[in-house]
């Protein structure tokens, strides 16, 4: 019997058919589950028999402090799994150190995020054939938003370290030659993990690179941009416009200019939403009870940060 930490919504809500399911692929689980009360704590006896943890959707960020204060009070915790691709925040860092495994839940979300960027685009100019669009970060979710565009007749230039060819892009290059492929793009989407090559890579001069009138797409980090340089390539008119679903500080602040510039699409980082998120994640997870349970590497490992 494995014990695993999850939240109260997720008991409640998938808890009966997510203990089944792993039941049939040979793994019985006792959920140690989070009080509703998100200023609560899980009783210290309970929160010790923790092996494995389910970051669920839902955790953050009103339940995080109560959850990660249990996994810190769990001396046999052996893997945490969460929701979504970005382990940036440095509590993951503190979870790697105590020699716990970590995965992720990269690919669940890359058709609602692509799908839901180009909507945006499409929001912001609706006529994007012949358009040329430069894809910052090449993983699962950037190809995506690459093939979407495609289909609407766009030329998409691709970025990511390894400049190998892809399918659903027309010329890859590496980050080393931003500013040159900048110069050309109409669009640039924003779709790297934050790190330390990339935390503040589209500074004032990568914006002053781009087209005047040119637009920019962020569903990556808040942090992957200047924002008070993207604020003034706004203001200038030297930038036509932003789709914006992430920011260095969220919720964005209500004093924040960007509510009211022209041009400019604010969501709440809720890109990856969709009826099918949830369900896709839970998949992803029972695979990997499976594979964790016969000792097999586990899918969307992560080993450093």
């Amino acid at each position: 019997m494995t014990a695993l930490l999850v939240s109260h919504r997720f008991r409640s809500v998938y808890g009966d058919a997510f203990l089944a399911d792993a039941q049939a692929r040979g793994v019985d689980l006792e959920l140690l589950v989070l009080p509703e009360d998100p200023e609560a704590r899980l009783a210290d006896d309970l929160a010790a028999r923790a092996e494995v943890a389910y970051f669920s959707s839902d955790v953050f960020p009103r339940f995080g402090k109560a959850f990660f204060s249990a996994t810190r009070k769990a001396p046999g915790l052996k893997w945490l799994h969460v929701f979504n691709a970005g382990v940036d925040h440095p509590v993951f860092a503190s979870i790697l150190e105590r020699g716990v495994r970590l995965t992720t839940s990269s690919g669940t979300a890359s058709t609602p995020i692509a799908q839901t960027a180009i909507a945006g685009m499409l929001y912001l100019q609706r006529d994007l054939a012949g358009k040329t669009l430069l894809v910052y970060g090449f993983g699962k979710i950037g190809a995506e938003i690459a093939r979407l565009a495609r289909l609407l007749d766009m030329r998409v230039i691709g970025m990511r370290r390894n400049a190998q060819p892809h399918e659903h892009a027309d010329e890859m290059h590496m980050p080393a030659q931003l500013h040159a492929m900048l110069a050309r793009s109409d669009w640039l989407a924003l779709a790297c993990p934050l790190t330390k090559e990339t935390r503040g890579v589209i500074d004032a001069a990568a914006l002053a690179a781009m087209p005047k009138g040119a637009r920019v797409l962020n569903i990556s980090r808040g942090e992957v941009i200047d924002e008070p340089a993207l604020i003034d390539a706004l203001a200038s008119g030297h930038l036509g416009g932003a789709y914006l679903d992430v920011f260095a500080s969220e919720p964005l602040p209500a004093e924040s200019p960007l509510w009211d510039m022209p041009g400019v699409l604010v969501t709440a980082h809720d890109a990856s939403t969709s009826d099918a998120y949830d369900p896709r994640i839970n998949a992803l997870f029972l695979d990997n009870l499976a594979r964790w349970r016969r000792h097999e590497p586990l899918l969307n490992e992560v080993t450093q940060l």
